[in-house]
């Protein structure tokens, strides 16, 4: 054939080195065409297909160069590197993602956190209806006043209420009965020096007032013979000196007895009130303070409460519920007085009673003070009939229990007023007319 010389000259760098017999082998075979490819073993799988199986050559005319082999061997390894790169790239991707994830939750967790809202009522009007506490307190408080008072043994706290365009503030006598300077401060925080106008003990009142002070807003005055048990109350006060506090209840009792005072041990500090009993709140600082009906009219003047027993004196109690003012009929009358005349009047039936007296009812003394007469020639008791030795057990048909009693349903009256009195005398029951007398009060 015209190419098989070509191929026989064919250069022998062209191939891997090899044996000489090898080489001669091959040539005689590739002449004569008869010789079998030696990539195939020997019958018997002996040692001579071994032998038959030389290493690959690389022959750059054949069909598939070696470097096809090279390739098919490296696949497997590339494989394998692979995968591992798969594996790897996909941790990173997984590790990223949770990363991201939980960033993105905390992001998620913080902007949820920061945008909580919780359903809240609308703003609604703050206009209460005119009977509520709330009501009450609205139209009050801008004529309740907190006074602060400094006397020669101390200082103190109390309350009062504005009376008058005039600047006339009423408040409980025991309030500012040492003072000698006296601070009224109003509901909008303004302070004032206040100047005592007059006093009584025995009706625990007293007025004070301001000058120079706008927009006095007077308090109404109602009437405490309408008032029964049960109506509703507001109080409002600095107890403890926390000005402007509102406290509600209802009446308890009214009509009741109570002596309050009595700290110089003379007598000449005792008031005696016809009180009105409430479960309104009132403690220390209250004192002076309104006591408000459901128009907001001023009821009472609040006065004393049920405080520590004697052995508990060292300690101040605070409102188990009884507190007791004085009503308003009677607060205006001293009011009245102690504006016109700086001293009101007490009114008096002429007679000593012996306080010492235990039984039932009230007895009159059989001696005055400094050997006079017990009961006063031509008095009011005198006039009436009543002798000494005699027991008043009843003011008006309301039956009364001692001495205290006694001169607290008196004091409840005016001077002038007529007074029914039953007296007990030599075991019988006598009926009394009596007329009040007057007499100047402490």
């Amino acid at each position: 054939m015209a190419d098989q010389p070509q191929s026989d000259t064919a250069p022998k760098w062209w191939s891997r080195p090899a044996a000489p017999e090898a080489a001669a082998e091959a040539g005689s075979a590739a002449a004569d065409g008869s010789a079998q490819p030696d990539s195939v073993p020997a019958a018997d799988g002996g040692p001579l297909a071994a032998e038959a199986a030389p290493a690959p050559r690389y022959d750059p005319w054949g069909e598939q160069p070696l470097q096809v082999a090279d390739r098919g061997r490296a696949a497997g390894g590339g494989h394998v590197v692979r995968v591992r790169h798969a594996l790897a790239l996909g941790l990173g991707i997984a590790l990223l993602a949770g990363g991201v994830g939980g960033w993105l939750g905390v992001l998620a967790e913080r902007q949820s956190s920061t945008r909580l809202e919780l359903p809240q009522a609308a703003v609604e009007s703050k206009n209460r209806a005119p009977e509520s506490v709330a009501g009450i307190a609205a139209t009050a408080l801008p004529g309740v006043v907190t006074l602060h008072v400094r006397g020669s043994t101390g200082s103190g706290t109390g309350t009062g209420f504005v009376l008058d365009g005039q600047g006339h503030i009423l408040t409980n006598n025991h309030v500012v009965s040492d003072a000698k300077d006296i601070t009224v401060t109003f509901s909008t925080g303004e302070s004032v020096t206040a100047e005592l106008v007059g006093r009584d003990s025995g009706y625990d009142l007293a007025v004070v007032k301001v000058e120079g002070v706008r927009g006095l807003h007077p308090l109404s005055l109602g009437n405490s013979e309408n008032v029964k048990v049960g109506d509703p109350v507001v109080a409002i006060g600095a107890p403890f000196d926390l000005s402007n506090t509102v406290t509600a209840g209802i009446i308890s009792a009214t009509g009741r007895p109570i002596t309050a005072g009595g700290d110089k041990g003379d007598g000449s500090d005792i008031s005696y009130v016809d009180a009105l009993q409430t479960d309104a709140p009132i403690n220390p600082g209250n004192s002076g303070g309104p006591l408000l009906d459901a128009k907001a009219r001023v009821i009472g003047i609040n006065s004393a409460i049920r405080g520590a027993d004697k052995g508990d004196s060292d300690k101040q109690s605070g409102s188990i519920g009884l507190g007791f003012a004085i009503p308003v009929n009677q607060g205006k009358r001293v009011a009245e007085e102690l504006i016109r005349t700086g001293r009101a009047t007490h009114p008096v039936i002429g007679v000593t009673l012996d306080m010492e007296y235990t039984g039932d009812g009230a007895r009159v003394g059989t001696k005055g003070e400094g050997g006079k007469p017990a009961v006063t020639p031509d008095g009011p008791g005198a006039r009436a009939g009543i002798q000494g030795g005699d027991v008043i057990t009843k003011v008006d048909g309301v039956r009364v229990h001692g001495g205290d009693e006694l001169v607290i349903k008196i004091r409840a009256h005016r001077p002038g007023d007529p007074l029914t009195l039953t007296v007990l005398r030599d075991g019988r029951e006598r009926t009394l007319e009596l007329v009040l007398g007057s007499a100047n009060g402490s």
